[in-house]
């Protein structure tokens, strides 16, 4: 079978697509025929072994492990001796490691069946986004509760990337009223998916102060981290909650470690709530929601461009561009049957 492989840390052109072993399910895995998996700024993180602190796990000098991807979608072609929840044929999401190969492999605690309305590759587009909009919020004090009263202010910065589409989506069916934070290209899309109010960046800054009447929210997802706490905090109500969910990342760490100490600094000296960091995990109970979410029609994944599997280099290289709307998705063969 065909898979990405990288040998060393680098920039796209490490990545490598190769023949190799099919591989064999342990006894509490699930062997996935991969029909479309997702690319994260994990992946391309990993990729080039950066910030440093990612060697750490994935090995010092050249990665331990030269598999990528971990958003999959497919059929389950064989099982493990102790997986009792799925059988051949059936159609599943979640997550795993080597997810841009052909076949890759899954422990039964990390997917769900796929919903039947939903295609491979919107499946594919939910694990680590939905992981993160869901943990986020849920740090932040917002769970599922559609006649939530008062309801819940959500500022979402940046609304149109692939963690925004789905925490736009998830707050608005949570019963939360969703502000969108993005360019003026995307506020048409922004309002399609649910955000009540949109603002763009490229006229307004909304952590600006000088206005009575300035909007103030319970809750800010931020995705994009370019804004200092302070001025964070500035658009929070007494006891909002600031949420890091992304932003640029500097190479030797300083900044993220900088965040962090000035976070749990002003969270002394304030009432609000600024999370100094986060990291979402895997989670079949949040697959579950998701399910449930896409099944429903809650949530309907954005997905911005396709690419195929030898062109998955180039897939990474866009999506370190910082302009994705949505997701980017890597299609393997018949991946456009559900």
């Amino acid at each position: 079978m065909k898979a990405a492989l990288y040998a060393r840390y680098g920039p796209p052109e490490v990545v490598q697509i190769a023949d190799v072993a099919k591989p064999v399910p342990k006894d509490n895995q699930a062997l996935i025929r991969v029909r479309a998996a997702s690319v994260n700024p994990l992946d391309w993180h990993f990729m080039r072994g950066t910030p440093y602190a990612v060697r750490i796990a994935a090995g010092l000098r050249k990665p331990k492990d030269q598999r990528l991807g971990v958003d999959v979608a497919g059929q389950v072609e064989a099982i493990g001796n102790n997986v009792t929840q799925f059988r051949p044929g059936d159609a599943v999401f979640g997550s795993c490691h080597g997810a841009f190969a052909e076949y890759a492999c899954a422990s039964d605690a990390q997917l769900v069946l796929k919903p039947e309305n939903v295609t491979f590759e919107q499946a594919a587009a939910a694990p680590v986004a939905a992981f993160t909009a869901l943990q986020g919020f849920r740090l932040a004090g917002l769970t599922a509760n559609e006649h939530l009263q008062p309801r819940l202010k959500v500022l979402v910065n940046g609304a149109a990337g692939g963690v925004g589409t789905f925490a736009v989506q998830i707050a608005k069916s949570f019963g939360a009223e969703v502000t969108g934070v993005c360019s003026t290209r995307n506020l048409d899309m922004v309002r399609s998916i649910g955000a009540d109010h949109v603002i763009d960046y490229t006229q307004q800054d909304f952590t600006k102060t000088g206005s009575s009447n300035q909007q103030r929210y319970d809750i800010f997802f931020d995705c994009v981290g370019n804004h200092s706490l302070s001025a964070s905090a500035r658009v929070l109500n007494p006891k909002g909650s600031h949420v890091p969910a992304g932003g640029s990342t500097d190479v030797w760490m300083f900044r993220p470690i900088a965040r962090m100490i000035t976070a749990l600094v002003l969270s002394r000296l304030v009432t609000r709530k600024l999370i100094p960091f986060f990291m979402a995990k895997s989670s079949k109970d949040d697959l579950t929601v998701m399910h449930n979410l896409m099944q429903t029609g809650k949530v309907i994944p954005v997905i911005d461009r396709r690419y195929s599997l030898t062109e998955l280099p180039e897939a990474i290289r866009y999506l370190e561009t910082g302009h994705a709307r949505g997701k980017v998705i890597i299609a393997l063969e018949d991946q456009n049957n559900s």
